[in-house]
């Protein structure tokens, strides 16, 4: 290792006070808590940096055990074809739940886990977090562990690497693109439900946690404009600064990961990064953690190694999918009994009627919305993942946008509905917009980064330009990233429109018809029957529209246009 230089005593400065800072906010997550009495927001805007700090540490915890959910999920369901069954279509059944109805099951759950301690109510709030981000990462990196490449997948196998270290050299780093960028827009989803995971109701009490996003929802509720503004300005500043320190140095760091002969001409560039480059810390800590990895990769052996599949008689495999097919289908029968049998004693199977009905008017405005985002997003996702100069401009204009949770701008959305005569039901497509559009960009985004820039060349020494390139090089290029997003937006809109279909700023309510609004209502009034049936049918509309639609474009990504 080389001499101590002024910048390894800037990195680890940096990371001392950072350190501290964490320690310093942690300390009130665990408080005595008493369910006896509700926790009242701080409205006083001195308040709003401890509170902004709260909300930075949850969303940072939850995008840790997001990653880690997709590792382990999206191995099983890309490794196992009878876990696959079950997985995949589980995926589509959670990303289509309410993080309200999340939150209905944990907070009860994490309060009887950390009785007395304020502990309860942040897992709960970061679990409500991790629920909005965790299903876009877990689908992206599913997709990229079905299509990697086959010179790659060769590569693994030529040198008998084990299991392990297939996922960890291999595996990763070709996913390591879109999983940055999935990432980036799953840490936007979380912004959006902020306020909602950080107000939480229990045992009939509305508590809030400190936080941005509940003070922002206080803030909303007593129709204070200016400390909505305040709220509005925290948010910015908190958007942009982890967009600089966090995730430009990912974005440009995952650069290396690209599959390409040839190295482009203009990179993406962080400062952040630069620094740490320069540093000695990032070798220091690699030589401390290289004995850790050896033994890691030598205890993996015994899951095999790449170059032999295992083989299983066609007999025992029979045998096999029969025992796990009729598991898997006597808890599901086993399941719906059950569900039946409480809604029949409580309201009668025919509480699906109406949730029926309404969600076909949402289904409509999903639809509208995906349409609209891909005919007016993925030109400019492709412009901005060809030009890493003008990624660099426009990624933080799309985090903060991508990032803003759409119930901030409630306060608007209220006053131009209202002075225009625009009825809710329309305005809520631009709401539900406001948290869905972006999947589509992102990912878009990502699979232009991932076009192998010699690929980009031949097409330009061809002279093939215009629909042709588009035809030949970037929809073939894009279309597997394109899919992933397609399905997260359109699972993110059906969220969205929970929030989006009943607007509400100080004594102002307006109400759209359709599911979400139906949904919100029963969550409101705790009509648990009526929650059931609107989340199982928003459930049920989900995997039609992924069965029907979105799975097979993925096949179709999969065995066509796969790199």
């Amino acid at each position: 290792m080389s001499r101590m230089t002024w910048m390894d005593v800037v990195v680890a400065a940096a990371f001392l006070v950072l350190l501290y800072l964490v320690l310093r906010v942690g300390q009130g997550t665990t408080v005595r808590f008493s369910t006896d009495q509700s926790v009242k927001v701080d409205t006083d805007p001195s308040q709003l940096p401890y509170d902004a700090a709260r909300s930075l540490l949850r969303m940072f915890v939850a995008l840790a055990a997001s990653t880690v959910f997709t590792f382990v999920y999206a191995y099983a369901a890309a490794k196992s074809r009878r876990l696959e069954r079950i997985l995949i279509p589980a995926l589509d059944i959670l990303q289509s739940v309410p993080v309200l109805g999340f939150l209905t099951v944990a907070v009860t759950g994490f309060i009887a886990l950390f009785p007395g301690s304020m502990l309860g109510l942040e897992c709960a709030s970061i679990f409500a977090i991790f629920t909005s981000q965790a299903w876009n990462m877990t689908f992206g990196f599913y997709h990229s562990l079905t299509s990697l490449p086959r010179e790659l997948d060769e590569l693994s196998r030529s040198f008998r690497f084990t299991k392990w270290l297939r996922f960890w050299k291999v595996e990763v780093p070709s996913g390591m693109i879109g999983l940055v960028w999935n990432g980036m827009m799953s840490f936007g989803g979380g912004w959006f439900f902020l306020v909602a995971s950080e107000a939480i109701s229990v045992n009939n009490r509305d508590y809030a946690l400190p936080g941005v996003g509940s003070y922002a929802g206080a803030a909303i509720t007593d129709g204070d404009l200016g400390k909505v503004g305040w709220a509005i300005l925290t948010m910015a500043v908190m958007v942009i600064g982890v967009n600089f320190l966090f995730w430009r140095p990912l974005t440009a760091w995952a650069e290396k990961f690209k599959n390409e002969q040839s190295e482009a001409t203009e990179v993406q560039n962080s400062v952040v990064l630069n620094l740490l480059r320069r540093s000695n810390w990032p070798r220091l800590l690699g030589m401390l953690l290289r004995p850790v990895g050896r033994g890691l990769s030598r205890a993996a052996r015994v899951f095999g190694t790449d170059d032999r599949p295992l083989t299983v008689g066609p007999v025992r495999q029979r045998t096999g999918d029969i025992a796990f097919a009729s598991v898997a289908g006597a808890l599901i029968v086993w399941g719906l009994t059950d569900l039946g049998r409480y809604l029949q004693d409580h309201t009668g199977l025919g509480v699906f009627g109406e949730p029926l009905l309404l969600g076909l008017i949402t289904l409509v405005r999903v639809i509208v919305l995906v349409a609209v985002a891909t005919v007016i997003w993925v030109p400019i996702g492709v412009k901005i993942g060809f030009s890493p100069k003008l990624t660099r401009i426009a990624q933080p204009i799309v985090q903060v946008l991508a990032g803003f949770p759409a119930n901030f701008l409630f306060p608007l959305a209220v006053w131009f509905f209202l002075r225009t005569g625009v009825s809710l039901d329309v305005g809520g497509i631009l709401l539900m917009a406001l948290g869905a559009q972006w999947y589509i960009l992102f990912n878009t985004i990502a699979g232009a980064m991932s076009i192998p820039t010699d690929l980009r060349e031949a097409m330009d020494d061809l002279g093939v330009h215009g629909w042709q390139r588009w035809k030949r090089l970037i929809l073939p290029g894009i279309f597997p990233s394109y899919v992933t997003g397609g399905i997260t937006a359109s699972g993110g809109a059906w969220n969205a429109s929970i929030v989006s279909e009943v607007v509400v700023f100080g004594g102002t309510t307006l109400t759209a018809t359709g599911l979400g609004a139906y949904i919100a209502k029963a969550t409101a009034s705790g009509d648990f029957p009526h929650l059931i049936a609107g989340v199982a049918v928003m459930s049920l509309y989900v995997v039609g529209l992924n069965r029907l639609v979105w799975r097979r474009l993925h096949r179709l990504a999969d065995t066509r246009y796969a790199l």
